[in-house]
């Protein structure tokens, strides 16, 4: 009879729920506490700083909900699986206790070592590892711990930050390595023998990997003929080989701030494919037909090669010339007849690609001016000139040819492609446009044309900073075997073949070009090999930002620039603070809600955020909003994020 007592029954229900864990992730505040987030419900419920010592960010628990001041926390109980478990790290010493440090935004943890790890690896404050997460607080053993498994670097070697990130992002940081066996050049009796034509290659100075040479003539008053020879690295690796597989792996050279992890091995990617000068290649060619209106004419083609550039020019020499300044000269009236027509070319194809297509403004580029012994020496604006633009503009003719010839065939080629934006985010475009008086459905965004129309009337209109406001909400460039729309170049079809050095996509869709010209049937395994290339892409990008942060937190570190004033742009607005540019430098900063007060707006009544439009308003009046400028003063660099820390100045 007590197993059917309704009474008995209501409070073992009230027990078991009283007592029953919830499944959940740990989400860690910057300042010291955190949230459990519950998989299903997504309910938040906080975790104290004394808890907080138990977990870790992004672990997944079981936690016990407790009421306490009339509010719900939970009490961390049982892992289920730690975020963190292979990491990179740093080594820290304190009383005669070796720690590891992870390299990662949430975690400030100091991580005990394993004894055994101490003697073998003779460890350093400083040294960088990679290390596996081996024991945690919420098991038995009540205590963080990790193996190490690999030296990073040593504390002096002064390329850690490079090292460090291409580590955590498991990107090589070396080139491969492979034997120099002697590599044979296939298809040699069906190259035609270009070698006399006076082909030239425009790079930076520093340039050894050339993969793409330049030859120019006008054939009438209404036609240029235009040959862009690519360097043919498929000509010395076959599908099968190894350097194929290794290839495919890395998919990138990988380009850091005054450091490059190359794809291929040197030997190959700076000697037998780079087209030095007076050193015949083998090349794959696109022959084209510009027309006097700057549209390519139907049927460019494209065949195999033998090529002798005649000269390696520099963009900042042919700038020069083409701009009238400096005193470098082409050492022959026919480099010079080529520069001269090259000029020409640009300006028809860039006047056509800005009627018929879209070209966006230019971004502020800075650089990095770092020594052979990786001291950072100065960071720098860099606008691309005429030189960047010829070749820019000869590029993207040579990959338009390609992919309308890859279009017109079924599965064919790797197409990059560029998807504008979702439907809902074109209605979110749509309504922020209407209150900017531009009437633009979202009907009329998702179409190639209706998108091509409202950024060059942007453009035209000279409204940079809603151009800017409205490209968050764009969707992301992507890779496809399928012929989808490239919506940021405003074209129909695009696919890349003029980097086969430097990214294995365009290998692919050199071997898809070889088997038109050979007539050959060619297969390709296809959607294995793009999540792997994405995913690469991905990371690469990463590990750019990350590289670039960390030097800015070097450049930046001297006393001198925490007594100076800097004038940054607004980026991004949170409810923790505000993201900006040093229009000086580059550099991102971050000024947190404390640090944002002006003296006419003291603490007497809060600030309240529209992160919609991103501004922020104090009294009804607009204190700050997005791409405003403003004074700030550096006040701390966090030795572990990197992230410089700003403040506001009057």
């Amino acid at each position: 009879m007590f197993f059917k007592n309704k009474i008995l029954m209501k409070l073992k229900r009230k027990f078991q729920k009283k007592n029953q864990l919830i499944k959940g992730i740990v989400k860690k505040n910057y300042q010291g506490f955190g949230f459990l987030e519950t998989i299903k419900s997504k309910k938040h419920y906080f975790i104290s700083k004394k808890y907080m010592k138990k977990v870790l960010h992004g672990d997944k628990i079981y936690a016990k909900i407790i009421i306490k001041n009339n509010k719900k926390i939970a009490i961390p109980k049982k892992l289920i699986n730690s975020f963190l478990k292979k990491f990179v790290g740093y080594i820290k010493k304190i009383n005669n206790i070796f720690y590891i440090v992870p390299k990662n935004f949430f975690f400030n943890e100091f991580i005990e070592i394993f004894e055994k790890d101490i003697k073998f690896f003779f460890l350093k404050s400083g040294d960088w590892f990679i290390a596996k997460l081996e024991k945690h607080k919420l098991n038995k053993e009540n205590i963080f711990q990790a193996k190490l498994i690999k030296l990073i670097s040593k504390k002096k070697n002064i390329f850690i930050p490079w090292l460090v990130i291409l580590n955590k992002y498991n990107l090589d940081s070396s080139e491969p390595i492979i034997s120099k066996k002697k590599f044979v050049i296939k298809y040699k009796n069906i190259r035609s023998d270009l070698t006399k034509v006076p082909f030239i290659t425009i790079d930076n100075k520093s340039t050894k990997d050339i993969d793409d040479a330049i030859f120019i003539k006008k054939l009438s008053k209404k036609r240029i003929l235009l040959k862009i020879a690519i360097a043919d690295p498929t000509s010395f690796i076959n599908k099968k080989d190894k350097i194929d597989k290794i290839a495919l792996q890395r998919s990138f050279t990988h380009y850091l701030p005054g450091f490059n992890v190359p794809m291929l091995p040197r030997f190959l990617s700076e000697n037998l494919c780079s087209l030095k000068p007076f050193k015949k290649r083998p090349v794959l060619v696109c022959k084209m037909i510009i027309l006097k209106n700057g549209s390519i004419k139907k049927n460019s083609t494209f065949f195999l090669a033998w090529i002798k550039s005649h000269a390696k020019l520099s963009y900042e020499n042919v700038s020069n010339w083409l701009e009238n300044k400096g005193s470098w000269n082409p050492n022959s009236k026919i480099i010079e007849n080529q520069l001269i027509l090259l000029n020409n070319f640009f300006h028809l194809r860039y006047s056509w690609r800005k009627e018929h297509t879209l070209i966006f403004p230019e971004n502020k580029d800075y650089k990095f001016k770092i020594s052979d012994s990786g001291e950072i020496l100065n960071v720098y604006q860099e606008s691309r000139r005429i030189a960047h633009k010829i070749v820019e503009e000869s590029m993207i003719a040579a990959n338009i040819s390609a992919a309308k010839i890859f279009s017109k065939k079924k599965n064919f080629g790797i197409y990059n492609t560029h998807s504008g934006f979702d439907i809902n985010n074109a209605k979110k475009v749509s309504h922020f446009l209407l209150q900017e008086n531009i009437n633009i459905s979202y009907k009329q965004i998702i179409t190639l044309r209706g998108y091509q129309r409202l950024y060059n009337y942007l453009i035209s209109i000279k409204n940079y900073n809603l151009i800017k406001k409205i490209q968050k909400f764009q969707s992301l460039g992507e890779l496809s075997y399928s012929p989808k729309p490239h919506y940021a170049l405003g074209l129909k079809v695009y696919a890349t073949w003029t980097s086969p050095i430097r990214k294995y996509t365009d290998i692919i869709n050199h071997r898809f070009l070889k088997s038109i010209i050979l007539k050959k049937n060619y297969v390709e395994n296809k959607y294995k090999k793009l999540s792997k290339i994405n995913e690469k892409k991905r990371k690469h990008k990463l590990a750019f930002k990350e590289v670039e942060n960390w030097l800015y937190a070097i450049f930046l570190k001297d006393k001198k620039n925490f007594k100076k004033f800097f004038l940054i742009e607004i980026i991004d607005i949170y409810k923790l603070g505000i993201k900006g540019k040093i229009i000086e430098n580059g550099a991102i900063v971050f000024i947190p809600k404390i640090y944002m007060r002006k003296k006419k707006y003291i603490l007497k009544t809060k600030y309240k955020y529209d992160l919609k439009k991103k501004i922020v308003f104090k009294n009804n009046k607009i204190v700050f909003k997005i791409f405003d400028i403003i004074k700030v003063c550096i006040l701390h660099i966090e030795s572990n994020t990197h992230r410089i820390i700003a403040k506001i100045i009057d």
